[in-house]
């Protein structure tokens, strides 16, 4: 149930213009490769907020082996 809760929010957050403020950054997975949330958890310095974006664990079979990119983290100005 509260898989299908982050879900919808996160669900939320991509269909809509503004920005809701998670309180909890959002679990491994969760994000799709260059999707954009903020999270107020109380990591940042005042006036700032955490900025996530996420990434991809894909691995391309390919003769140059690619890795996915990481999960970013990020304060920024509030």
């Amino acid at each position: 149930m509260r898989l299908f809760l982050l879900s919808a929010a996160l669900i939320g957050l991509c269909s809509s213009g503004h920005a809701a403020v998670l309180k909890s950054e959002p679990g491994e997975g969760q994000l799709r490769p260059g999707q954009r949330v903020l999270v107020d958890d109380g990591s940042c310095p005042a006036g700032q907020i955490k900025e996530v974006i996420g990434g991809s664990d894909r691995k391309y079979r390919t003769t140059i082996r690619r890795e996915g990119s990481p999960r970013s983290v990020h304060c920024i100005a509030h």
